[in-house]
């Protein structure tokens, strides 16, 4: 451990519903001391739960191949490996047939779901998108892209007419995201589930924002697949999911080719190749998988089930609360948002602050404060273009006062956030436009960090 990142103890009162992973590590100030690190930055990553660290090791001495071995690890890992599977299907409600294929992450999902559209497949997608639902279609064949809407509902009638409209009538296919990662609202998915329904499309889920923090249903959502990170989820990097129909995935050539994904393999009288190919999630899963990280996955499912997805969401509600009314006397700071500030929401808010450059912002939390927060257009730019009203230029210098915000600043929170380290966002935020920073910072690679000691 980096001398920089020691333990220290957590103050009971401090405690969330859901351990994590680093909550009781300490990091420097550039003004002297130690304070325990803020992590609020969790719409891009979350800390690992506590639980599925532990389900991990438990699990590790006992790691072996899946599917391929007659020893009693490589039977056991099997047995894990796709009971990991099931627990994924029970966490999002699938229905009968479901398929639940196991990928990296969410990006990883959508474009193995891109690479096995129909012949013909026109897809739509709002401007509004993370990048990872926004652009794998490009290659798959005809792709609308639709104006950000001002409303949930001017979403459901946008979407209506795009798919009225298309010519030729054909297969198709509306990806849209269950929570905003910039604004944190909540989109209207069994309503643009209807739409394309009615007009004969399919629809698919990018649930990354939306299920750490609600229930997600297949069924009741009727959406045709759905995909999410576990490293959004509280599992560690490198494991994702895309569940839902089987028909197209079956039907289409596998994501990657290679052992697992085939059945039989043999030689042709002309010298090739011929090949059968699995019809099952194992398919697309071609190589040895990640048998742990479909475990971690599977083992945060059981916890945010076992802890409620009705306490979790009002206790976070309550956090965005405490933000919002917190800095509503602060007129530098504006929050960002499509539907407006009383639309429902996750725990994920982005805002600029007037006079600052964002980059500078987010480092004086991190330097004085100890809490990490993001800052830039968070993969999303044609959304934050728009939010912030216009093209963003490039990177101004480090603490210039801009006269238009470049990018934006993102806080966001989870199940294992601490109501302190909200409280202690709140009052850097508070004190930062007030009376400024208290150290001097210079541009490197295009972002801001704090001079060394020495030089403020």
């Amino acid at each position: 451990m980096p001398a920089a990142a020691t333990a220290v103890a957590a103050e009971p009162s401090v405690r969330a519903p859901l351990p994590v992973l680093g909550r009781d590590v300490a990091v420097p100030l550039v003004t002297g001391g130690e304070v325990t690190y803020a992590a609020l930055d969790q719409a891009a990553s979350a800390p690992a739960l506590q639980r599925v660290w532990d389900d991990v090791a438990a699990y590790a001495p006992y790691y072996g191949s899946v599917h391929r071995g007659a020893g009693y690890l490589s039977q056991l890992s099997t047995d894990l490996f796709e009971n990991a599977r099931r627990t994924v299907a029970e966490f999002l409600d699938c229905r009968d047939g479901d398929e639940v294929v196991f990928t990296r992450s969410t990006t990883d999902s959508l474009n193995l779901l891109a690479a096995a559209l129909p012949d013909g497949c026109e897809v739509f997608v709002f401007e509004t998108e993370h990048h990872a639902a926004l652009l794998p279609w490009r290659r798959a064949g005809r792709v609308t892209f639709l104006d950000a809407p001002a409303s949930p509902a001017q979403a459901v009638a946008a979407l209506e007419r795009a798919l009225a409209d298309r010519d030729p009538y054909g297969p198709a296919l509306v990806c849209v995201t269950g929570a905003s990662n910039v604004t944190g609202e909540l989109w209207p998915v069994r309503e643009l589930a209807a739409a394309a329904h009615a007009h004969g499309a399919r629809i698919v889920l990018d649930a990354a924002q939306l299920a750490p923090h609600r229930a997600v249903s297949v069924r009741e959502l009727d959406v045709d697949w759905v995909a999410f990170s576990g490293h959004k989820l509280y599992a560690p990097f490198g494991s994702g999911v895309l569940a839902g129909h089987a028909d197209w995935l079956r039907e289409a050539e596998p994501y990657l080719a290679g052992g697992g994904a085939s059945r039989t393999v043999v030689r042709r009288a002309d010298g090739g190749v011929d090949v059968r190919w699995h019809e099952t999630a194992a398919r697309h899963e071609a190589g040895s998988p990640n048998v742990i990280g479909a475990y971690a996955v599977a083992s945060a499912c059981k916890a945010l089930t076992e802890a409620g997805f009705e306490a979790l969401a009002t206790r976070e509600d309550a956090l965005v609360r405490a933000v919002r009314e917190g800095l509503a006397d602060v007129p530098e700071v504006r929050f960002l948002s499509l539907f407006g500030d009383d639309a429902p929401r996750v725990g994920v808010l982005s805002f600029v602050v007037d006079g600052w450059n964002s980059s500078h912002f987010a480092a004086a939390l991190s330097a004085e404060y100890g809490i990490g927060v993001r800052d830039g257009l968070f993969c999303a730019h044609p959304l934050v273009r728009r939010l912030l009203g216009g093209d963003t230029g490039g990177a101004g210098e480090c603490g210039a006062p801009e006269a238009g915000a470049l990018n934006a600043i993102r806080v966001s929170f989870g199940a294992g956030t601490p109501e302190e380290h909200v409280a202690r966002f709140v009052r850097a935020v508070r004190e930062l436009v007030r009376d400024g920073a208290r150290w001097t910072y210079r541009t490197v690679d295009g972002r801001c960090v704090p001079d060394a000691p020495g030089r403020a």
